[in-house]
C-alpha cells in the first residue's frame, strides 16, 4: 500500500515521509497480532516498503532469497520460545547482516534468540502509559527523556539473565534514585538489532513514529558501520563509551573523568538503596566473617618469578581506547594470568565505560581459590566511599584503589584508613609531585604512578621515573598505564620500580604467558627444574597384610583398603590394622625422586600441587575407601588406623574434603559437577560404575574431560588389568601428564580373590608405561 493512502490519526508526525531507496524491501513477520498493521502503517508513512509474513506461513530460505533490507519482528500474544514462530530463526539469520527491529514480542525474540530470559514481569499492563528512560543512542536519538510510552505486556526480559551480547538501551525509572526497573529496550552492543517492549506504534505513544524513522536511516549489519553515515553518531554502537550527548569520548577528554565519577556516585547512592545491598546489610555479611581469606597485597607484590612483578589487569574496554575485548571471561583470564606468574590481578568494576562490575571480581575471587600462591586481587574502581571498600571486601579482594586526583584529603585519608582496618593495604594512585607527597605523608606502603594524565589522557612513560627519587626503599612503586612492551619496562628495572600493570595488551595478547615472558624479561622456572613425575599405582581392595607388602615391594605408591560394611572386599578392623602396619614398616624398592615445586614466587595449579601430596618417596600410603558413610564414622576410622589418605566412593559433599585432616580423593562420573572444583578434593577418581566392577572406562569420554580443563590432574580406574594398561594409557598419550594416578581392584583378582603375580604384573606395567 503506498503512504497517499494511509492516514495517521495519532497528534505526532500526520504527513507522510518520501519513498527511502534503502528501505525498499522490509519485511514484518507477523506474530498474529492486531497492532502488526500499525507497525506497518508507520513503517509506510515514514517511506518504507513493506511486506508481511506470518510466523508460521513462510521459511528462512523463503526470507533469505528474497534478500530483505531491514526486518522487523511484530508484536504478540504468548511467549517468543513457544509462539513466535519463525521470528527467533530469522533474528538469529539476519543478525549482523541487515538491520533488525523488534516490538514487544518481538524485543522478547530478540532477548531469546541471543540467550537471555523471558519471565512474567510483576506486572500486568493492558493500554498503560510509562514514563520512559533511555539511552540516547539507536532509535532513541535526538529524543527527551520521559516521554509516554504504551505498554501492553505481562512478560518481560530480566537484568539478572541479560544476554551478554546485548544491552538494555530503555526502561522504566524504579526507586527513589531512578534505577533502572522494568526494561524496556534492548540493543546488541555490536550488530544493528534493536527492540522495544512498549508500543511505538501506539497512538498513545509520543514520537513512536520518530523511533521507526531512526530505525529506517541504519544499514548494513554493525553499528560501526553506521558511526558516521545517516546522521548516526559514534555513540549508536552501544559501546557504553559515550556520555549521552553523542559525541565520543575523545572529543571530550577534559570531561570524561568527572562525567565517570559523578555517574558512579549516582549509581552507588541507588544501590545503597536496594535491600540486600544496603550498607547496613553489607556489613552485617562482613560481621559473620564470610569474607573470603585474604592475602598481604604488600607481601605478595615483592614476590615474583620475574625481575619485576606484574599486576595484570582485566579490562574489557576503556574512555580512551573504546572496546577491547567485550567476550572475555574474567575467571578464566585470572588463570591464566596466576598461572603465567602474575603477582597481582587487577580487576576494573566499573560497569559504563570499562564494562566490568563487582560480580567479575568475586568470580575472579572464586577462580582463584585453592590456588597455591595465589595473587592478590586488586578492585580497580572509582572508589569515594567506605561503602564500595567494604563491598569489595565481601567480594574477595585483597585491596582497592585511591586515586588522588579524585579524592579531597580529608576523604583520601579517611577511606585509606578504613582500607586498612579491613586488613587490606590500598594502592594509592598518583600522578604529579604534589599527589606523590600527599601519597607519601598518609603512609602509604604502595604507590601507583599512573603514566596516563587523567584530564588529558595523554600518556608520558617517564612520569614514573621522574617521581621515584620522592620514595622510601621501603615503599613499592608502581608503573600504570601505557605499558606495551619490553622497551617500555626496561627503564623502569633499571630505576628500582618495583611493579608494572599491563592491561590493553595483555587482553589482545594472543599467547598471554609467552607475553609475559618477553614483557618482563625472564621466566618462571628462576633455575628451577621440573622434572616430569613418575606414574603412580594404587592397589585397592587389599585384603592382606601379605598382599599389601607384595605390592609395596613391586612398586606400588598406595595401597587401598575397603571400609565399607556389606562389600565384599571391607576388610576388618585388625586386618586393616596390619596392613597399616605393613605400609609404614615396608621401604619402597625404589625411592621415589623429589620433584621440585619451584620458589614459592608465583602461582602453581591446585591439582598439580595436591598430587604431590598423595607421593612419599620412602613408603606407600594407606587410602581408606568410604561410599556414603557419616563424616564422624570416616574420621574415627581415619585416627584409628592411620589413614594417609581417605577416598569417597559415593555421594558425599564435596565440602567434606574440606573437613578431613588427610587428602581426599573422590570419585566422579563424567558429567558429574564438581570435577574441576578447586579447593576440596586432592585428586579425583574416573572410575565406572561402583568401583571394582571390571568395567572399562569410555576412553572417549576420559579424553573430553581431560580436554576441558588442561589443569586437571586424575586418577585412572575402571576394567584396568596387567595386560591392558599399557595399551589404555597409550591411548591416552597426549593427556598422559594429566594423569597421575591408575588404579586397579578386580583387574589383579583371580575367582574374587588377589592374585599376587597380577599385582606384581600390574605394578610392572604401569610403570613400564611412563618409559
Amino acid at each position: 500500500m503506498h503512504a497517499h493512502k494511509l492516514v495517521d490519526h495519532s497528534p505526532n508526525n500526520p504527513e507522510p515521509s518520501v519513498q527511502l531507496p534503502n528501505a525498499s524491501n522490509l519485511i514484518l513477520i507477523d506474530n498474529y497480532d492486531s497492532f502488526t498493521w500499525n507497525v506497518y502503517q508507520y513503517l509506510v508513512l515514514e517511506g518504507a516498503t513493506v511486506t508481511v509474513y506470518r510466523n508460521d506461513e513462510t521459511t528462512l530460505s523463503e526470507l533469505i532469497d528474497l534478500k530483505p533490507t531491514q526486518l522487523v519482528i511484530s508484536p504478540g500474544p504468548g511467549h517468543p520460545d513457544t509462539d513466535a514462530g519463525i521470528s527467533c530463526e530469522v533474528i538469529r539469520h539476519f543478525a549482523g547482516k541487515i538491520p533488525i527491529f523488534g516490538v514487544c514480542m518481538g524485543e522478547q525474540c530478540i532477548f531469546s534468540a541471543f540467550g537471555g530470559k523471558v519471565e512474567v514481569s510483576g506486572e500486568i499492563l493492558h493500554g498503560k502509559t510509562s514514563k520512559l528512560r533511555h539511552d540516547s543512542k539507536g532509535i532513541y536519538e535526538g529524543l527527551a527523556q520521559d516521554i509516554q510510552v504504551t505498554r501492553y505486556h505481562s512478560l518481560a526480559g530480566t537484568h539478572v539473565s541479560l544476554p551478554g551480547a546485548l544491552e538494555v538501551s530503555s526502561w522504566i525509572s524504579s526507586g527513589p534514585g531512578g534505577g533502572k526497573g522494568i526494561i524496556m529496550g534492548v540493543r546488541h552492543k555490536h550488530l544493528v538489532v534493536e527492540g522495544v517492549q512498549f508500543h511505538p506504534e501506539s497512538i498513545l505513544t509520543g514520537d513512536g513514529r520518530f523511533m521507526l524513522k531512526n530505525f529506517l536511516k541504519l544499514h548494513g549489519g554493525t553499528w560501526e558501520e553506521n558511526e558516521s553515515k545517516n546522521g548516526m553518531p559514534v555513540n549508536a554502537k552501544g559501546n557504553g563509551l559515550s556520555n549521552g550527548t553523542g559525541k565520543s569520548p575523545g572529543k571530550s577528554k577534559e570531561n570524561i573523568l568527572v562525567k565517570i565519577f559523578e555517574h558512579r556516585k549516582g549509581s552507588v547512592e541507588a544501590q545503597k538503596l536496594i535491600p540486600s545491598q544496603r550498607p547496613s546489610d553489607l556489613q552485617a555479611s562482613y560481621d559473620l566473617s564470610i569474607s573470603p581469606p585474604q592475602i598481604s597485597f604488600v607481601d605478595r607484590l615483592r614476590q615474583s618469578p620475574y625481575p619485576l612483578s606484574l599486576m595484570a589487569e582485566i579490562k574489557r574496554a576503556s574512555p580512551s581506547k573504546g572496546v577491547i575485548s567485550l567476550e572475555t571471561c574474567a575467571p578464566q583470564q585470572a588463570r591464566e594470568y596466576a598461572l603465567a606468574g602474575a603477582s597481582v590481578i587487577s580487576v576494573l568494576t566499573e560497569p559504563e565505560w570499562f564494562k566490568g562490575g563487582i560480580d567479575d571480581l568475586r568470580a575472579v575471587r572464586q577462580s582463584l581459590e585453592g590456588i597455591p600462591n595465589r595473587p592478590a586481587v586488586l578492585r580497580k574502581e572509582f572508589i569515594f566511599d567506605e561503602y564500595q571498600i567494604l563491598e569489595a571486601r565481601l567480594a574477595g579482594a585483597d585491596t582497592v584503589l585511591l586515586i588522588v586526583k579524585m579524592l579531597e584529603e580529608s576523604a583520601l585519608k579517611r577511606l585509606y584508613q578504613y582500607s586498612q582496618r579491613l586488613g587490606m593495604e590500598p594502592l594509592i594512585e598518583v600522578n604529579t609531585l604534589e599527589e606523590m607527597d600527599l601519597a607519601m605523608s598518609i603512609g602509604s606502603q604502595v604507590i601507583g604512578v599512573n603514566n596516563r594524565d587523567l584530564t588529558s589522557f595523554e600518556v608520558d612513560l617517564d612520569t614514573t621515573s621522574r617521581l621515584m627519587h620522592k620514595v622510601s626503599k621501603d615503599t613499592v612503586v608502581c608503573a600504570l598505564s601505557g605499558i606495551s612492551g619490553p622497551k617500555d619496562v626496561a627503564a623502569y628495572r633499571k630505576n628500582g620500580v618495583g611493579a608494572v600493570l599491563v592491561g590493553e595488551a595483555l587482553m589482545r595478547a594472543s599467547d598471554t604467558a609467552a607475553f609475559i615472558r618477553e614483557l618482563l624479561g625472564g621466566d618462571m622456572s628462576n633455575g628451577v627444574h621440573r622434572g616430569e613425575k613418575d606414574l603412580m599405582v594404587k592397589i585397592c581392595g587389599t585384603r592382606s597384610p601379605e598382599a599389601a607388602k607384595v605390592a609395596i615391594e613391586a612398586g606400588a605408591d598406595l595401597i587401598g583398603i575397603i571400609l565399607v560394611e556389606g562389600r565384599t572386599r571391607c576388610v576388618s578392623n585388625e586386618t586393616a590394622q596390619a596392613i597399616s602396619q605393613v605400609c609404614r614398616t615396608t621401604p619402597k624398592p625404589v625411592k621415589t625422586k623429589d620433584v621440585e615445586h619451584g620458589l614459592g614466587m608465583s602461582a602453581s595449579e591446585f591439582f598439580e600441587h595436591t598430587s604431590g601430596n598423595l607421593r612419599q618417596n620412602d613408603r606407600a600410603l594407606l587410602v581408606g575407601v568410604f561410599r556414603n558413610q557419616p563424616l564422624d564414622y570416616i574420621l574415627k576410622k581415619q585416627r584409628a588406623l592411620g589413614l594417609d589418605l581417605v577416598q569417597l566412593h559415593g555421594s558425599e559433599p564435596i565440602e567434606w574434603a574440606s573437613l578431613i585432616p588427610v587428602p581426599v580423593i573422590r570419585r566422579f562420573g563424567f558429567h558429574e559437577a564438581g570435577i574441576c572444583r578447586r579447593g576440596y578434593h586432592a585428586l579425583p577418581l574416573l572410575d565406572s560404575a561402583l568401583g571394582g566392577t571390571g568395567t572399562t572406562l569410555h576412553l572417549d569420554s576420559v579424553r573430553k574431560t581431560l580436554q576441558a580443563d588442561k589443569g586437571l590432574r586424575v586418577v585412572l580406574a575402571g576394567g584396568l588389568t596387567p595386560s591392558n594398561v599399557k595399551d589404555i594409557l597409550g591411548q591416552l598419550l597426549d593427556y598422559r601428564q594429566q594423569i597421575t594416578v591408575v588404579d586397579v581392584s578386580s583387574g589383579v583378582e583371580e575367582d574374587g580373590m588377589q592374585d599376587l603375580e597380577k599385582i606384581r604384573a600390574f605394578v610392572t606395567a604401569a610403570k613400564s608405561s611412563h618409559n
